[in-house]
């Protein structure tokens, strides 16, 4: 698997867009060059508006924009994306349903240096509390670029987050992308892990772990977070003996939460025992590299299998 940026799929699709899509515009808070929006005000000055640190005018301006016909990304570290302009968000975007596309940057612990002030343990719960509200969060690079592309074309506010670091990719250039849809992509009989964000990753490496074990792990993509697709969680977890929700992000109001939710409501033969991994009611704090976050945070492959095998036994 070779390693990719997803900041890098967010710009270099921002960019494809715009030299396709005249109506597509690109707001900053002062982050350009790390949310890497600054490759599409390189080739369109005129369409790339740099609105500095100030989110809650930025938003109020993609409102704006949008009321006009246009079609804005406005990106920002993914704390500040979701956190600071939420109002604005609610108010101006949400509420009227405007065309306005969020990009949260940084997502999760990736930003691990600037501790936890920077990291965005609760962007995917405060965006899908939100009515008209989408929620995506890609697996890799290849899958940032999909979106992107999709998000132009799906109506309404849409908030993704996207990760810091060079990531391995886990679905290729060619895969299909279909929005509103979970996407399993490893089979297993025993166990089925719904993984969103790098967490697929995650996922995958403990399912080949256990495999060597005897244990049969189903690793399925929850790319769309909302509207989530809440037929295809129930028919995933059918038959299975137990089943996890991995994500970096609080478990409280996440895609764990929604999981559970959705299998609350499925049919019968579709109820089972759920587990969620994820951020467990506390902000991050600040390391010398993003891998001891994950250490830390119980998010690593090792962290996945042995609550598998605990439960399982």
């Amino acid at each position: 698997m070779s390693n990719k940026n997803m900041r890098v799929g967010y710009g270099e699709a921002l960019l494809e867009l715009g030299r396709v899509n005249p109506k597509v515009v690109a707001l900053e808070a002062d982050l350009g060059k790390s949310t890497m929006s600054n490759m599409f005000g390189a080739e369109f000055p005129e369409r790339y508006f740099q609105m500095g640190i100030a989110e809650a005018n930025m938003i109020s301006a993609a409102a704006g924009l949008a009321l006009t016909g246009h079609i804005p990304f406005a990106s920002s570290f993914a704390v500040f994306a979701s956190g600071r302009p939420y109002d604005q968000i609610r108010s101006s975007v949400a509420i009227p349903r405007l065309n306005v596309k969020i990009c949260g940057s940084s997502a999760g612990l990736s930003d691990f240096g600037d501790g936890k002030t920077h990291q965005s343990v609760d962007d995917i719960a405060l965006m899908r509390v939100l009515p008209n509200m989408t929620v995506l969060s890609p697996a890799d690079y290849y899958e940032t670029k999909k979106m992107i592309a999709a998000m132009a074309e799906i109506p309404g506010p849409c908030y993704i987050r996207v990760n810091r670091n060079d990531l391995p990719n886990v679905t290729a250039e060619g895969d299909p992308w279909v929005f509103g849809k979970v996407q399993e992509i490893r089979p297993g009989s025993d166990v089925v892990i719904f993984a969103t964000g790098f967490m697929v990753y995650q996922a995958l490496e403990a399912a080949k772990a256990l495999d060597a074990e005897g244990i049969s792990v189903k690793v399925v993509n929850v790319h769309t977070i909302k509207p989530l697709d809440a037929e295809g969680v129930c028919a995933a977890a059918k038959g299975m003996k137990l089943a996890l929700t991995v994500e970096e992000a609080s478990i409280i109001g996440g895609m764990g939460s929604a999981v559970c939710e959705a299998l609350a409501d499925g049919p019968d033969d579709s109820r089972i025992r759920v587990h969620r991994i994820g951020i467990q009611d506390t902000f991050g704090t600040s390391a010398q590299k993003y891998e001891e976050l994950l250490e830390a945070y119980h998010l690593t492959p090792e962290d996945i299998a042995s609550a598998i095998r605990d439960r399982i036994n």
